[in-house]
């Protein structure tokens, strides 16, 4: 059981790293699988969805540490 399980993993590691390639050489890669994950979220009945924001994009509205 250990071992197939083990196969498993390591086959999920393989397929998470060819698509970690793929996105890595195309930035438009992972905004469309970000609306392919949206339009999947709103075909569900679920009541919260989040969005990602780049952590630079949120500095501007944190206080400045140079005040």
């Amino acid at each position: 059981m250990q071992v197939i399980a083990a196969e498993g993993e390591m086959n999920a590691s393989r397929a998470l790293k060819e698509a970690a390639d793929i996105i890595s050489e195309s930035p438009a890669a992972l905004q469309l699988r970000y609306l392919q994950t949206l339009t999947t979220i709103s075909a569900e009945k679920n009541s919260t969805i989040i969005f990602p924001l780049p952590i630079n994009f949120l500095a501007r509205f944190l206080p400045s540490e140079n005040k």
